[in-house]
């Protein structure tokens, strides 16, 4: 019987998906003609003085070939982009392992799964794979594209959190539910769906109210690095870059390559002023938790992404979060430090020197998840912050890293990598 419901489920996802497919069909752009060898290849810097340069000049000078990521969000802005998750720079993580490769490890097929019992790893990783608890591990629950239905309701969760989160630490206390149920019920003792989704809805559109931006705002926040650098960062399986940075109250100095050896390392990179950056940070303190004996974690903070004299959100001033855009290293310390006292990390938050070298070096802003294996390269590199910071897709990431660095079970079911057993 749980057979048959896993199968009728995977062809419902599987019709569903050729559905989105064909919906989205007339989306897809068309092939790009092979390049003129004889025609001299022009490059664009995303300056200001892109603006002068006609769309048409631009685009015809990158027939052929893929623009960088800065150009493509340069585009994307001047036809009217407002940041979606699949516009210009913005799309899906890069990761050594996947569904294939875990797949493969257990000697299934694509379209089967891998139950409890048959699991070959820690009996802790089960329920960081099985991700939406059916109590199978298959594809779908290793599918962290924008299109998958899990990932959508995720997005939509987080902003309706963030609308209710009334100080922007990612967190919500009884107290907070509470106070959000008085003030929405009139001091009635029930709430019906249509006055929770009113509620909740209420001055919703592409963003929070009072968040949307202009593109003369975006056109400034692309030039400036705040809505996100305008380098790359290292590609898959590269070295990852050293830095060496001070933490957040200077009592500790950390060199990347000290740390690289014994243990995978997580980094993480985020700011204050990313609102979706603090609410999600605490799935990373989550992960910490789980698997900190086998892994290093660290915070790097970056550029503001919405500073007062930038993109200015209403959704920060509501929650008491204004600040300048530092102009020294010691006013970006004192904003990080801000950050650490609000969403009380317990991994150490290194703070990047004022030229964002790490930064940019990483394309860390406005904020981003690395996962770097003993070797010192890149197994895992997410999207682009905010839609490609997905702690979820970080942690299997770095569990497949794990997996493929330790020899796995004689038989399934072995005891926790950190000993606990959640």
């Amino acid at each position: 019987m749980k057979s048959a419901i896993r199968n009728l489920a995977r062809s419902l996802v599987v019709t569903t998906s050729l559905m989105t497919n064909a919906a989205f069909a007339d989306d897809a752009p068309p092939a790009a003609p092979a390049n003129d060898p004889a025609k001299p290849i022009k490059d664009f810097k995303v300056t200001p003085e892109l603006n002068d340069v006609p769309i048409e000049e631009i685009e015809t000078a990158y027939e052929g070939r893929k623009p960088p990521e800065a150009i493509r969000m340069f585009l994307a802005i001047k036809k009217g982009s407002q940041m979606g998750a699949n516009d210009g720079w913005f799309g899906p993580a890069a990761a050594r392992y996947n569904w294939a490769w875990l797949a493969q490890q257990h000697g299934i097929e694509l379209d089967d799964g891998i139950e409890a019992d048959k699991f070959q790893g820690p009996i802790n990783f089960f329920p960081r794979f099985d991700r939406n608890r059916d109590g199978v591990i298959s594809a779908e629950d290793l599918d962290w594209s924008d299109r998958n239905p899990w990932i959508q309701q995720a997005y939509m969760a987080n902003r309706l959190f963030r609308k209710i989160d009334p100080n922007g630490d990612g967190k919500l206390s009884r107290e907070d539910w509470m106070a959000f149920f008085d003030k929405v019920s009139g001091g009635k003792n029930e709430l019906t769906s249509e006055e929770l989704r009113e509620a909740w809805l209420a001055g919703m559109s592409s963003f929070l109210p009072g968040d949307g931006p202009t593109p003369e705002i975006l056109l400034r926040g692309l030039f400036a690095g705040e809505v996100g650098s305008l380098q790359e960062g290292p590609q898959l399986n590269e070295p990852a870059p050293d830095f060496t940075l001070k933490t957040h109250d200077g009592t500790q100095t950390i060199r990347l390559a000290d740390v690289i050896g014994k243990k995978p390392v997580v980094i993480v990179f985020g700011n204050f002023t990313c609102g979706p950056f603090r609410s999600m940070y605490p799935g990373v303190e989550d992960v910490y938790r789980r698997f900190k004996d086998d892994v290093v974690f660290l915070g790097v903070y970056v550029r503001e992404a919405h500073p007062t004299d930038g993109w200015k959100m209403d959704s920060n001033a509501k929650v008491g979060i204004e600040v300048a855009q530092p102009k020294t290293y010691g006013e970006r310390s004192a904003v990080a430090t801000k950050c650490h006292a609000l969403l009380k990390p317990t991994i150490p938050l290194l703070v990047d020197e004022i030229d964002d070298s790490t930064g940019n070096a990483y394309s860390g802003m406005p904020a981003r998840l690395y996962v770097i294996d003993t070797a010192g390269r890149v197994a895992y590199k997410s999207g682009r912050g905010p839609f490609g910071f997905k702690t979820g897709e970080m942690e299997q990431a770095l569990l497949m890293t794990l997996l493929d660095q330790k020899p796995v079970a004689e038989s399934p079911g072995q005891k926790p990598a950190d000993g606990s057993s959640n």
